[in-house]
């Protein structure tokens, strides 16, 4: 089917991917068999070389015109979303996983949540973990500053205005997200908070994001692959898996609350249930929190890093 051609929704969907064979077939042919599919769909491929089947359907796919397949060198989700953001040709991009199964009303009921308030700069979707099933849960609202939102319960039915999103289900004006600069490319490895960011840009721009419990996705959270994947952050030195952490705070946080977030999340990282058991590792995680702690106020002081 080509999506392009059957759809009346002016959507564009971006799959950011990198790693995944058959999950990923899966995810797009479940997007394209929707009743009311996307009126185009752009996967932003980063692997390196697919199993050959995997290659032949994208490529039969990407003939037929049923979806766009653009290829990457350099893994990184930031990047990737942005280039599918500037290559989209409709005036909502929705930004999916590339693990997923989508709801019959996620395409429909994103776009009507755009078309009926002209004020919305994003909307961000139902996520269900394997864990979890939908339910009506007011949000508790109890976090404010740079944790606000942050105990949004994103398997809701229930919509609210919210300050916080998941990438893998969101839902941007094309064009505004655009004017505020994209998503911010310093987020590098496990790119944690990149989503958090961009939100808080919309934010402070005057944009308003409403969350859409009635546009969902399962979330298959595959073990293998995915655009984050830099293993066991628990067993880690690397700085990449906090780098993202302490780079938000600094960036909106004031001076005593960005401090006060980063030595809460050093201290945090090491009181989990694995390293009250394998206190051996504590050393070597402390060294990447603080190697990434210094990392983001090296990359605060060159700007944020925004392709417009």
């Amino acid at each position: 089917m080509n999506s392009e051609r059957n759809s009346p929704h002016q959507l564009s969907i971006v799959i950011p991917t990198y790693g995944r064979e058959e999950v990923l077939i899966g995810s797009i042919s479940a997007l394209l068999g929707l009743e009311f599919p996307a009126n185009e769909i752009i996967v932003v491929d980063q692997t390196a070389n697919h199993q050959q089947a995997t290659t032949a359907q994208l490529l039969e796919w990407h003939e037929s015109g049923s979806i766009r397949w653009l290829k990457r060198t350099k893994p990184s989700i930031t990047e990737a979303m942005n280039h599918g953001l500037m290559k989209a040709k409709n005036s909502l991009v929705l930004f999916l996983d590339d693990d997923i199964i989508p709801h019959e009303g996620l395409v429909l009921n994103h776009v009507k949540a755009h078309e009926a308030d002209e004020h919305l700069w994003a909307t961000v979707g139902q996520v269900i973990q394997p864990w979890q099933k939908a339910e009506v849960i007011e949000p508790p609202g109890k976090l404010n500053g740079l944790q606000k939102d942050f105990d949004f319960p994103f398997n809701s039915t229930l919509d609210a205005e919210v300050e916080n999103v998941m990438a893998g289900n969101l839902c941007v004006n094309r064009e505004r997200a655009l004017s505020i600069g994209g998503f911010d490319e310093n987020f590098v490895g496990a790119a944690y908070r990149f989503e958090t960011e961009f939100a808080r840009r919309i934010v402070n721009a005057g944009g308003k994001i409403r969350f859409i419990g009635s546009a969902g996705i399962d979330h298959l959270r595959v073990a293998t692959g995915g655009t984050r994947s830099k293993g066991n952050h628990m067993t880690s030195a690397s700085p990449l898996h906090g780098f993202g952490d302490y780079y938000y705070a600094l960036r909106h946080g004031t001076g005593g609350e960005a401090w006060a977030y980063g030595i809460r999340r050093f201290f945090r990282e090491i009181r989990t249930r694995f390293h009250l058991t394998h206190p051996w590792w504590i050393p070597v995680k402390w060294v990447g929190e603080a190697r990434a702690m210094l990392m983001a106020g090296r990359v605060l002081k060159k700007g944020p890093n925004l392709p417009r």
